[in-house]
């Protein structure tokens, strides 16, 4: 496993990779600096989302989870940059209507914010809901990406 911290406009993010695919991403500062293609490309495309110049990732990622999980960040990842979708609206498009509740634990479970972009989900009144960056971290990414939420 190989880490990496790098400095962004939200602060410290700590990327982790296996020998195929970025595995992490965490928010806050950790301690390796790992030589890595596979961080390196990880870098490059974060520093370019982050200049307004990358609007999709093009990342191997794997992300540890349940079947569950794996369908739900699949379709967190169909959220086109600079736009939004509510809980409701993410359990629907994966077949399961009413497990609003279940989206959100797994949405909270996503192990690679900002390439699996759960910064995307708001909550069903158009507010920001929980982020494990923090609400002011998702409100600006989604301003980077044009989308101002006031409440």
């Amino acid at each position: 496993m190989s880490t990496r911290t790098i400095e962004t406009p939200i602060g410290h993010l700590t990327l982790q990779a296996d020998e195929t695919a970025v595995t992490a991403i965490r928010f806050g500062a950790g301690v390796a600096q790992d030589a890595s293609p596979l961080l390196d490309a990880a870098e490059a495309q974060l520093r370019e989302y982050f200049a307004g110049t990358r609007r999709t990732f093009d990342l191997p990622l794997a992300p540890r989870g349940t079947a569950f999980q794996q369908r739900v960040w699949a379709a967190l990842r169909a959220i086109p940059y600079g736009e939004t979708r509510t809980y409701g609206e993410l359990a629907a498009a994966i077949g399961s209507p009413n497990a609003s509740r279940a989206v959100g634990m797994a949405n909270h479970h996503n192990p690679i914010p900002i390439v699996i972009p759960c910064h995307r989900v708001i909550g069903a009144n158009g507010t920001l809901t929980g982020y494990a960056g923090g609400l002011e971290v998702k409100r600006k990414l989604l301003a980077l990406e044009g989308i101002n939420i006031l409440k």
